[in-house]
């Protein structure tokens, strides 16, 4: 039996792969789609129920659309704090409350301290993101990786210095 549904899995992947590779560049670009779509069968061949479902290609397709909206949500989110971090880089004005001031320098301190700590990639690539202001493919030639490897390190480096500072 196992057989059968590997065999019927394999031809609705074959059967589906362009035209959902093709909606996921058309959304996310060429590298982040070839990771989406294979996320999208596998997200498939581990749903239990997914011998009942009525129509199989409409699934993947909605799989799809729900890994391109957390793609989008995460990289929005990502930008925030690479914002904030940019931000935080900047003193407060002269006439700045004290309050704020203190809270400003404690944060700043959580902050460098959170970097500090990284992995010394993820602290490169936060780092130049940061304080040189490159963009995902600008970082991956200058450290001769992926833009998918920025990614991931970028967030990785975002939610330890998230987690940090309150």
């Amino acid at each position: 039996m196992p057989d059968k549904k590997s065999a019927s899995f394999r031809d609705l992947f074959l059967h589906n792969r362009r035209v959902l590779f093709q909606y996921l560049r058309s959304r996310v670009g060429r590298e982040d789609a070839s990771d989406l779509l294979q996320e999208t069968f596998v997200r498939a061949l581990r749903y239990e129920a997914f011998h009942k479902v009525a129509d199989p290609p409409a699934f993947l397709q909605r799989i799809a659309s729900n890994l391109v909206l957390d793609l989008t949500r995460r990289r929005k989110s990502e930008q925030a704090v690479i914002e904030a971090g940019a931000a935080a880089a900047d003193a407060p004005a002269d006439e700045t409350r004290p309050e704020e001031r203190i809270d400003f320098e404690r944060q700043s301190r959580q902050f460098e301290a959170a970097v500090a700590k990284l992995p010394r990639r993820s602290r490169q690539v936060l780092i130049l993101a940061l304080h040189q202001n490159l963009s995902h493919d600008e970082i991956a030639r200058r450290l001769g990786i992926s833009e998918n490897a920025v990614r991931k390190q970028l967030r990785r480096a975002i939610l330890r210095c998230r987690s940090v500072v309150d």
